[in-house]
């Protein structure tokens, strides 16, 4: 499934006009959370301004919630670098404010974890902080479970939660 609507909300996979709304979402949920890219955060990431072209790729795939319009949140799933071939990572969940506690991130988590298992992954590795309680609670919700050390090579070095499911 690639487009989700509920009244003024759609879920659908990133187009190349959004790079510049999802990379400002990205920012501001950042600087919000105090994610500096000096920790390795991925408001570092150099492909941030580019995230279509990074989600074209095989294995991957992103997604953009709108509302009325306007790009509010977003996230998505790749191969797991440096790592087995049957892990992937879900990756880049952000949301602005205004569409938290709605269940689009659960939504759009399962629509990635679907995407990953139809391209053959067989688990699901996420990193994140502290921080962000709130999203380690959805993450926990779905079957995430809590690992000791990261896998693969993010370069995620302050994201000290680490966390898998088999899909």
């Amino acid at each position: 499934m690639n487009v989700m609507t509920h009244a003024a909300v759609t879920l659908r996979r990133i187009a190349e006009k959004d790079n510049p709304a999802v990379a400002r979402v990205i920012r501001q949920v950042s600087a919000e959370y105090g994610l500096t890219a000096d920790k390795g955060y991925t408001v570092a990431d150099p492909n941030l301004d580019e995230l279509y072209q990074l989600y074209s790729q095989p294995g991957h795939a992103y997604w953009v919630l709108e509302e009325e319009g306007r790009v509010v949140g977003g996230g998505g799933v790749a191969p797991l670098q440096c790592s087995e071939t049957d892990i992937c990572e879900l990756q880049k969940m952000y949301f602005l404010p205004s569409a938290r506690g709605k269940g689009m991130a659960k939504k759009l988590a399962l629509m990635a974890m679907d995407h990953a298992r139809e391209q053959g992954f067989k688990r699901c590795y996420l990193e994140t902080t502290a921080f962000l309680k709130e999203a380690i609670a959805l993450y926990e919700h779905l079957g995430f479970e809590h690992i000791d050390g990261p896998l693969g090579c993010t370069g995620h070095v302050d994201c000290e939660v680490r966390m898998l499911k088999v899909l």
